[in-house]
């Protein structure tokens, strides 16, 4: 039994060597002197496993399903309206606002409006029958 002790104490390492272990394995992209050296006081004080601490603050709350929602009506409802009018109309951020229309609506931002970048059916069909129109005017040499 002592000499299990013995032994698992000759193997545990001081934080400099396993900082040298990491940075032999894993070169360039090995953490910091600093990053090793505090994960191995934690480790050394008995914490088990590797995860984050949870960090205080307030979690996002922009991007709901009502709020994305609220965006969506508010774009089919009139497309000229600015990410500045539509975040304070919605009562959030402009950035979550441009997010949610640009990862949600699929839509981009042009000068300080946003436009769809896929045509909605009506849009396809009417871009469709002004092309039709003009070959058929072409072909019967009326234009």
């Amino acid at each position: 039994m002592i000499s299990v002790t013995i032994e698992q104490r000759f193997t545990l390492k001081t934080a400099i060597e396993t900082y040298n272990l990491l940075k032999e394995v894993y070169d360039h992209e090995c953490l910091s002197r600093a990053r090793v050296f505090e994960w191995f006081k934690r480790f050394q004080d008995g914490r088990e496993d590797v995860e984050d601490d949870s960090r205080p603050g307030r979690p996002s709350t922009s991007k709901t399903d009502d709020n994305i929602e609220t965006i969506g009506n508010l774009i089919r409802s009139d497309r000229r309206l600015s990410i500045r009018a539509i975040g304070e109309t919605v009562g959030i951020d402009k950035e979550c606002v441009r997010q949610i229309l640009h990862n949600n609506f699929n839509m981009k931002k042009v000068y300080a409006k946003m436009i769809s970048k896929i045509l909605t059916f009506e849009q396809q069909e009417a871009r469709k029958n002004r092309c039709t129109d003009t070959l058929n005017a072409i072909e019967n040499d009326s234009y």
